[in-house]
Parts: C-alpha cells; structure tokens; sequence
C-alpha cells in the first residue's frame, strides 16, 4: 500500500500551523543550509530587496530541498513568478498586489488548470522528466503556496475583494511599506494596529492565512494577537549582524584592547 505524501508547505500554511522562517537576503545557499539545519520551517529567497540573479536563486532552492526547508521566493517582478516555480519553489510572495486584477494575475501565474502557467516538465519541479504530465501539473498546482503581500494605501480599499481571490492562500502583512506610504511615524502606533487588524480580518473571512514580519517575539505576538500564524523574523543578514554585536560587546567587557571606532 502507496505510503501518504508529505504534507507540503503550503498545506501546513493553510491548515494554519505556526511557521517560523527567516529572509535570505545573501546570494549564498549556506545561510540557507544553516537555518534549515537549526530547523527553522522556511525562508524566503528576497529577489526583491536582494542582490538575486535566477543563477542564484536556483542555487538557493537547491540548498532549501537538500536542508528539508521549505523555499520561498520574494520575486521581483511578475517575470520571476515562472522561473522561482521551475526551480520548485514551495512558494511565492508577490510584494505590492494593491488590486483584484493583481491578485488575480499572481494566483493565474502560479496555476497550470485554470491559469497561465507555463509549462515545462524538464526542471527541478518536474524531476527533470521524472513525472509524468499530468501528475507534474497536480503536484505543481496543490503544492505551490500563493501569498500576496499588502502593502499599499490602495490594497487598503479593496482589501476584502483581494482577500476573496481563488488561490491566494495567504496575505503577508507589509506593515513597512505602509508606514512610509501613509507617512506614519511608527509602525507600531493606532493607526497601523487598525490597519493590521483589518487586513487580518480580511484574511480570515476569506478563509486565508496570515503572514507577517517580526523583529522579534514582541511584534510576533503582536500579529499572533490579529490570527497571525507564519512569520518570518530577520534575515540572515540580521542574524550574522546581532551576533558580531553581542560579540564584540563580550570582548570589549574582558579588556579594553577591542575598542575601537566605528567603522561607518
């Protein structure tokens, strides 16, 4: 008797299971191999913010499937949807889906049924050949985690129509963007904890789950409060950076021969 599949990334999002993940923001797969080692459940490859080439990409979702990680991509722009999915990408977040027909357009890329995903079997995805078609395109289609990030004043006033879009699985909670483009002076204050919650609300009515930035556990318990359940926290910049602090504050605590001036 066939042994039941594992359960992927994106079924684990959508049955809403506490994810912790981390950005990769260096075009290196060990960060990658470090955090999948220390167990983390994901990281999401930042083509957007990052120095990513699809060479690199490619390499960094080898290393996530050769960690037992599950690898996201943040793409850049709509033309990075097909190839992060060809390099079998668990999934995608599409940054700036401020409308329904953006959102439409991310679930159809993301889809071979009912969308416009192109197709090829000779990639990671497909095993090199490995499958056969037609499982290819149901492995690829139930498989394949869709999350849009809200992040824009204008997603703002449609947020329950782009929340209600067959095939986003999930929103991502760009409280960043937001507060520079409504010219808020913290992320942290009223206005933004009203606009969280009703994006979470969105979210939930429409049966998606719901992602979001932490700097630490404060802000995740902060989002956990609004039905978060996926975050992801620093990256593995922010992680070599903390510690060489905490470091260096050690070293500078045994003699005085550490000090020195900042380097800029």
């Amino acid at each position: 008797m066939a042994s039941a599949p594992d359960r992927t990334f994106r079924d684990r999002l959508r049955a809403r299971e506490p994810l912790l993940g981390t950005f990769i923001k260096t075009p290196s797969p060990h960060a990658v191999e470090i955090v999948g080692d220390v167990g983390l459940d994901f990281v999401v490859i930042d083509q957007e913010h990052g120095p990513f080439d699809r060479g690199s990409v490619d390499l960094l979702l080898l290393a996530a499937r050769a960690s037992g990680i599950a690898g996201l991509v943040r793409v850049g722009s709509a033309e990075h949807i097909l190839p992060a999915l060809d390099g079998g990408a668990a999934g995608v977040v599409v940054p700036h889906v401020s409308t329904v027909e953006r959102a439409r357009g991310l679930a159809a890329a993301c889809r071979y049924r009912d969308g416009t995903r192109g197709y090829s079997g000779a990639t990671r995805a497909g095993r090199y050949g490995g499958l056969s078609r037609w499982d290819h395109v149901e492995q690829s289609d139930a498989g394949v985690a869709v999350i849009a990030q809200i992040e824009d004043p204008q997603a703002l006033a449609c947020i329950d129509d782009i929340a209600a879009v067959d095939g986003i699985d999930a929103l991502f909670i760009g409280r960043g963007d937001l507060t520079v483009a409504l010219g808020l002076s913290s992320s942290e204050g009223p206005e933004m904890v009203g606009i969280v919650a009703s994006i979470a609300a969105a979210g939930q009515s429409a049966g998606k789950a719901i992602c979001g930035y932490a700097a630490g556990r404060a802000e995740a318990e902060f989002l956990a409060q609004h039905g978060a359940t996926a975050f992801v926290v620093s990256s593995d910049q922010g992680f070599v950076r903390r510690e060489a602090q905490r470091t260096l504050k050690d070293f500078r605590t045994l003699n005085g021969s550490w000090s020195r001036p900042h380097a800029g």
